[in-house]
């Protein structure tokens, strides 16, 4: 087939080679998959992403909502040069952009959280030519109060290393102060023996 034309054959395998080597043009995007929250406050749901192309004019950021239990999905936040608040809905009135897309950053602030926000959000971003890619997800789960977790106990742990240490300093200085107390009264003692 390609024996009669080598100009074909050329281009043909050229074509084979830039799609071999060429980086696959698709938006990369990061966000925390897991997120507890307790109920009736704030929290940030962060997305970030990476992108062959600089991020320009063209970059938009859809944020939408699947509830927990079930139903339609629902919109929560789009940004395409400016950001464009719901105009109805649940969440309207309670989430704000809080990226920077300079630094690759599509997150959002969801304020006065409900057990109803209980569901899995979802960050997409486009920055064309880069417009491919998975879809970032955050199941939130919003709680009555958070579960003890790893920084609670490493902020326990340095909690108690501090008022550890405290202790022992105070020790050390009890014990240096009765130390002197005791030799001056021995030494007070020496000197009215010799008088």
């Amino acid at each position: 087939m390609y024996g009669k034309s080598p100009a074909r054959a050329a281009l043909f395998l050229l074509g084979v080679q830039l799609t071999v080597f060429w980086p696959l043009a698709a938006v990369e995007i990061y966000t925390p998959r897991v997120l507890e929250a307790v109920n009736g406050t704030d929290v940030r749901l962060k997305c970030t992403f990476s992108s062959f192309a600089p991020v320009g004019d063209a970059l938009t950021v859809t944020w939408n909502f699947r509830p927990q239990d079930g139903g339609p999905e629902q919109f929560v936040f789009y940004y395409h040069l400016d950001p464009f608040k719901p105009m109805s809905g649940r969440f309207k009135d309670r989430v704000v952009w809080d990226g920077n897309p300079e630094r690759y950053d599509a997150s959002i602030l969801l304020w006065k959280l409900q057990f109803d926000d209980n569901g899995t959000y979802t960050c997409q971003v486009k920055n064309p030519p880069d417009v491919d890619g998975l879809i970032g997800e955050i199941r939130l789960s919003v709680v009555h109060t958070v579960r003890f977790s790893e920084i609670h106990f490493l902020a326990l742990a340095i909690g108690s290393a501090c008022a550890l240490m405290v202790i022992i300093v105070i020790a050390v200085v009890l014990f240096q102060h009765f130390r002197k107390k005791q030799w001056a009264e021995r030494a007070h003692k020496v000197v009215e023996i010799k008088s």
